[in-house]
């Protein structure tokens, strides 16, 4: 008798160490999944170099940048170029933390700053400033800036963007300009609106042209057939399947017959057209398909960070002038 009650203020012992040790780990989890949340984000560097060029009489600045985290591993995410302050390009990193980005520069001094934004593991920085200069020009023309220079979206949400268009040397021109903005690099899924689309530069015009732009991106969905449809298709398949079983006996008849009684080929072959005809309302139907099995589902538009570009084209019917500038989409 000793023994069992022995044994059993083991056993009980055992049970209460088994539920201190339970409670302790309930209670331990939300601490540790507090702490790895609360994570301090990692230092980064931001360095960025800057080489200017002439291209047809205007000034381009081929801007190089390059982020890394304190581990000295690079980062990731979007970066965006400012002068002065006022953004004009971003684009997105590389697997290696590298960007570069060409930025059309009007006559003046220009003060170039890098700024990357951060991502999930890294803390944003800037980069030191570089001075650069574009140089006066007689041939006229235009640059092309975007803001903002990044932009973050949801699937299924859009974002606005402002495009300017600044006008160079315009008194320079005989007839106006017409300018056309469109965007590419954009991911599956997405789409840019300009309103409008065409601007037109005139004559000595000094005066910035702002177009806004929208990007949209596509949320997933999962549509299924109503139960209406879902009625529908069930009594049609019944009436479906009892012209098609018995007419499936009745050719095969006629296939075996048609040897022995030669007039029964045309009667097979109309039997065979409706065949046909009876497969072209079922199951072989586009209908039939959609009824069954309902709309196609739309994907979302996928994560990543994107580099967009931002065109912008004249043509005075010889020649094209095309400038640019890039922003970074970034798809959570």
């Amino acid at each position: 008798m000793m023994e069992q009650v022995h044994v059993r203020g083991i056993v009980c012992r055992g049970l209460r160490l088994e539920l201190v040790a339970a409670i302790g780990i309930a209670l331990a989890t939300p601490a540790f999944a507090l702490a790895a949340s609360t994570a301090p984000l990692q230092a980064t560097q931001t360095a960025m170099t800057v080489v200017t060029h002439d291209q047809s009489g205007h000034t381009q600045a081929i801007v190089a940048l390059t982020v890394t985290g304190e581990d000295g591993q690079p980062a990731t995410g979007a970066v965006a170029v400012s002068d002065s302050g006022i953004q004009l390009a971003g684009a997105a990193l590389n697997a290696q933390g590298h960007a570069s980005l060409t930025i059309s520069l009007p006559a003046g001094s220009h003060s170039l700053r890098a700024a990357y934004n951060g991502d999930t593991t890294h803390e944003g920085s800037l980069s030191a400033v570089a001075e650069a200069s574009g140089q006066s020009s007689s041939t006229p023309g235009f640059t092309v800036a975007v803001a903002p220079a990044t932009l973050t979206l949801t699937p299924g949400n859009s974002g606005p963007v402002t495009t300017t268009v600044t006008p160079v040397n315009a008194s320079a021109l005989t007839a106006p300009l017409f300018v056309t903005l469109s965007c590419n690099g954009l991911p599956d899924e997405a789409t840019c609106t300009f309103t409008p689309e065409n601007i037109e530069i005139q004559p000595s015009q000094t005066t910035p042209i702002t177009v806004p732009m929208v990007i949209g991106t596509q949320a997933a969905t999962q549509t299924t057939a109503s139960n209406s449809a879902s009625s529908t298709r069930s009594a049609s398949s019944s009436i479906a399947w009892a012209f098609l079983l018995p007419g499936a006996f009745a050719l095969g008849g006629l296939a075996w017959a048609v040897r022995r009684r030669p007039w029964l080929n045309r009667l097979s072959l109309v039997a065979l057209l409706a065949f046909v005809t009876m497969l072209g309302t079922t199951g072989c139907n586009p209908r039939y398909d959609y009824l069954n099995h309902g709309p196609t589902p739309a994907p979302a538009t996928p994560a990543g960070t994107y580099t967009i570009t931002v065109t912008a084209q004249s043509s005075n019917g010889v020649t094209a002038t095309t400038n640019f500038a890039t922003m970074a989409l970034t798809i959570q």
